[in-house]
């Protein structure tokens, strides 16, 4: 009994450690997010209340660009976890 549990465990034990390494090298061939995805935005004063621009790269690699930049920024990086991008 002892000889074959050690020959199940054996044969069960090497394909799931097999399998793991299989899905593990998978997952890790995924592309991830880019890190870069973020957008400034640029206010008239150093108020921060009227905004006269953005700039940057939103999810899909949508491009942000509109109105004119100042010294007046505030930047922010942008998680898509929820987005499904057409290729």
């Amino acid at each position: 009994m002892r000889r074959f549990r050690s020959l199940l465990s054996a044969r069960v034990l090497i394909p799931a450690f097999a399998l793991f390494v299989g899905v593990a090298s998978y997952v890790a061939t995924l592309p991830g997010t880019d890190a870069a995805l973020g957008v400034c935005t640029y206010y008239s004063s150093a108020t921060y209340k009227t905004v006269v621009g953005a700039r940057g790269t939103g999810c899909c690699g949508s491009v942000i660009n509109w109105g004119v930049t100042s010294a007046y920024k505030k930047c922010q990086t942008l998680y898509c976890t929820d987005q499904i991008c057409p290729n």
